[in-house]
């Protein structure tokens, strides 16, 4: 079977429910849309968990776009020598900002780790897939963190920048393809329409999975094999 989840934020015994709420097996594969990191208390303890499953497939999410680049910053040893060129203010800045925006647990998180930990860590967020597309059962999915331009629809996924693909949000009121699925995270259902508060969004062949879990709303996960929905408040 294949699931899909996103935006789970630092949600560890939330994902850990899930999986077990699913059934998940070796014989099972998971696409996570990205945005693992900030916001819950345990990002590193569920990074490290995903990076341990070989059928659990990342995509990047904003949120891993910003914190992958900071931390390999902050991964640098500070010397007499390089720390006016290391601590930058646009690098307290960009820290600052981060940590404003849920950063802060996966900085506190990262700093429990030994460092060949977190390197392993940064490592596997650097192979974290920009989208991915799939036929199941039948059924053709592109599945990407933030979305694609309406007017860019017909170009391949490749001929958009990481940027766009993270942080875009598409028009869940048109239909973007005939025959695919456009299956994203990154905006909160209850963004797209109220009435989807806290549940999976389905309509006009969009797929929209982020229920809101980074906001204390339930974790959602859908199977794609017969579209059905799972939830874990």
């Amino acid at each position: 079977m294949t699931y899909v989840m996103s935006d789970i934020h630092g949600h560890y015994q939330k994902y850990l429910t899930m999986l077990d709420k699913i059934g998940f097996s070796d014989d099972d594969t998971l696409y996570v849309l990205g945005d693992v990191l900030d916001r819950g208390e345990q990002p590193a303890e569920l990074l490290w968990d995903m990076s341990l499953r070989a059928n659990v497939i990342p995509l990047l999410g904003n949120h891993e776009l910003t914190a992958a680049v900071l931390l390999r910053r902050l991964c640098v040893e500070i010397t007499g020598d390089n720390a006016e060129t290391q601590i930058t203010q646009e690098l307290l800045g960009a820290i600052y900002d981060w940590q404003e925006d849920g950063g802060d647990t996966t900085l506190s998180g990262f700093r429990r780790l030994a460092q060949e930990d977190r390197c392993a860590l940064l490592d596997y967020i650097d192979d974290f897939l920009p989208y991915e597309t799939l036929t199941v059962a039948g059924n053709r999915f592109l599945l990407v963190h933030g979305g694609i331009p309406y007017d860019g629809r017909h170009l391949p996924p490749d001929a958009h920048s990481l940027i766009t693909l993270t942080e875009s949000r598409p028009d869940y009121n048109r239909r973007y393809f005939d025959d695919v699925y456009l299956v994203t995270g990154h905006t909160p259902t209850l963004h797209i329409d109220p009435a989807y508060t806290g549940r999976i969004f389905r309509g006009h062949g969009h797929i929209a999975v982020d229920c809101g879990a980074g906001f204390g709303m339930p974790l959602g996960c859908i199977r794609l094999d017969d579209f059905k929905e799972f939830y874990v408040y």
